[in-house]
């Protein structure tokens, strides 16, 4: 009987880009494809170490076998190049590599579906497979080396510059970005910057864009915390206007900020701040009267009367 072949689950046909910011030191791999989940498969990083992706008929280990051999100390042209050569399927693998000095490396198979490349730059390698035109990655690699703003902007730039070049040639599905820090210590919770996966969505980019406001309006409130601690109020007010402004309609940065104000003594001026975030969803109040008891919020009478005047 004739034998047939199948086609393999992991299949993550893509286009993404591994890079270190040169100005922070730090790591980071950005990818979408038209495949389920595919920031569980294609990108890997660690602080003081480097990142990879590894896609095409995708190969798991290349991530965790190019970082170990990064961390023991080979660039990442000699990690990639070891791990290519003891692949027997290495014709059908895409992989790059960013190590701790900048220097990067891909490999696409011969035989990764077309349109199937890369382009390494300084500091940086584009990848993709499947893609509707030949030109993605040296699309991407344009868009990123331009492009303004901070490095996950720019990582976000290179991913939007390849779909407005076609793309992959079956559409979008899944996206995700990683960051994190360019040295190591040795807490990976606090290394990992940003993490952010879209594992399912017909606008798998926009959704990305969206989350990454997000995670940064968490990084302004955090920003705000360390203002009010050097007693710079209006730092922290523009902090907490950012935060708000990235959140969208979602009110919980206006509640927080709205808490902060009234644990400074200007519960007037946090007033507007929970009208907003009472009118939107009056579960906040009920969060409001439960920070009372510990302390979160002051235990006065007539400070909480006028909190509960701003709810609708």
């Amino acid at each position: 009987m004739k034998k047939h072949p199948g086609v393999p689950a992991n299949l993550a046909a893509t286009y993404s880009i591994v890079a270190r910011d040169p100005s922070t030191g730090q790591f980071g791999v950005a990818v979408q494809s038209h495949y389920f989940s595919v920031g569980s498969l294609v990108p890997w990083a660690e602080a003081g170490v480097g990142a990879v992706a590894t896609q095409s008929f995708v190969d798991p280990s290349y991530g965790k076998l190019g970082l170990d051999l990064m961390r023991a100390g080979r660039s990442a042209g000699d990690a990639l190049a070891g791990l290519v050569a003891a692949d027997a399927a290495r014709e059908v693998r895409q992989v790059a590599m960013v190590d701790a000095n900048g220097a990067a490396a891909a490999h696409t198979g011969a035989r990764c579906i077309a349109e199937a490349g890369h382009l390494v730059g300084d500091g940086f390698s584009v990848q993709a497979n499947m893609m509707h035109r030949s030109t993605v990655w040296g699309a991407m690699a344009e868009a990123y080396k331009g492009a303004s703003g901070d490095f996950a902007e720019r990582l976000m730039a290179a991913l939007e510059a390849a779909e407005a070049e076609g793309g992959d040639v079956r559409g979008m599905q899944s996206a995700a970005i990683i960051i994190v820090e360019g040295t190591s210590t040795n807490r990976p919770w606090v290394d990992r910057i940003v993490d952010i996966r879209v594992e399912d969505s017909t606008g798998p980019l926009k959704e990305l864009r969206r989350l990454l406001n997000v995670r940064r309006a968490y990084q302004c409130r955090a920003a705000a915390d360390v203002a009010l601690g050097r007693g710079d109020f209006d730092g922290m007010n523009r902090e907490f206007s950012r935060a708000e402004e990235l959140m969208g309609e979602n009110p919980e940065m206006h509640f927080w900020h709205g808490v902060m104000l009234t644990n400074i003594g200007r519960v007037d001026d946090a007033l507007p701040l929970f009208r907003v975030a009472f009118s939107r969803d009056r579960r906040w109040l009920d969060l409001a009267e439960r920070l009372v008891p510990i302390q979160l919020l002051p235990s006065d009478s007539t400070v909480m009367a006028k909190i509960r005047s701003a709810a609708p």
